[in-house]
């Protein structure tokens, strides 16, 4: 038998005076509410009411048992109303996991304007490659470029993530732009060691596809090392467009081989499943993708 069920019995058979007002105050049966108090005594080992054919009243365990009872059924009063306060309202700390140049990029000034609309939520973001757990880390949302293998998850699409080839005018001034994908394997290459393609990259163009077998002059796990190096004329870069664009618009590095470019990344929200979602989690997702859809 339901355990608060019986403490909420027994507290309004003391409150109310009798079976029958508890009954009628909780929408049960007198019997039902009997019932419940004796389950209680059985569980408590003690007689908690005193009773008569006249009346009833509260034993020593039972008047210690009903401030007790009090105190639980406050608890979970002002329990459920935090989780209604969280379900209803946009308070909270939303944690979200991101890749570091996406997150970098896209997702902290979007989520510095929903911080600054809602003022009763904090948030926590990750910036990491790899991939989460949502449920494991504790994360609201994370954002995943690539292939998905996450069961038990709802995954949003988003636009896919887009790859460019860039250098600095200062190396191509030096070296020269490559005209074909197969002048790449002449030139130095600045590679992100995370995405292991077997020292190939793939092009999409318009004769097709294409792989170039080249021999990185560079590795580096950091996407802002990529950029510095391709600033500082080392060599031609695949990197980001979120990251390489400012510079194409201020000259600092120009596109190569402009008509072909690596095959869009998928990329994907994702959010753990359920009918009701937090309005914190369901509020940012709203407004995430409707910046996403104005860019």
């Amino acid at each position: 038998m339901d355990y608060l069920k019986c403490v909420e019995s027994f507290v309004n058979t003391v409150t109310c005076g009798s079976f029958s007002a508890a009954a009628d105050k909780l929408g049960l049966t007198p019997a039902m509410v009997g019932k419940h108090v004796r389950e209680l005594e059985s569980r408590t080992g003690c007689t908690l009411l005193h009773r008569t054919t006249r009346r009833q009243g509260l034993t020593d365990a039972g008047l210690r048992f009903y401030q007790y009872g009090l105190q639980i059924l406050a608890t979970v009063r002002e329990a459920d109303g935090l989780a209604n306060h969280l379900y209803e309202n946009v308070a909270g700390v939303l944690r979200i996991s991101a890749p570091v140049v996406w997150g970098t990029h896209v997702l902290t000034p979007i989520l510095s304007r929903f911080l600054q609309h809602y003022p009763g939520v904090d948030a926590e973001m990750v910036l990491s490659n790899r991939k989460v757990s949502l449920i494991e880390e504790r994360f609201h949302l994370a954002i995943r470029v690539g292939t998905l293998n996450d069961d038990g998850v709802i995954a949003i699409p988003l636009a896919p993530y887009r790859m460019i080839l860039a250098a600095s005018p200062d190396y191509l001034a030096r070296q020269g732009m490559p005209e074909l994908p197969a002048d790449l394997q002449q030139h130095h290459c600045i590679s992100f060691s995370q995405w292991r393609s077997d020292h190939r990259w793939q092009l999409e163009g318009p004769t097709g596809t294409q792989e170039v077998a080249m021999t990185p002059r560079l590795m580096v796990d950091s996407g802002e090392a990529l950029r510095q190096a391709a600033l500082s004329g080392l060599g031609i870069v695949q990197h980001a467009a979120i990251t390489l664009q400012s510079d194409i618009d201020a000259g600092r590095l120009c596109r190569v081989l402009p008509d072909w470019q690596p095959p869009a990344r998928p990329m994907h929200l994702l959010r753990l499943p359920g009918k009701q979602q937090l309005a914190l989690v369901s509020s940012f997702t709203d407004f995430l993708l409707r910046a996403l859809s104005d860019k």
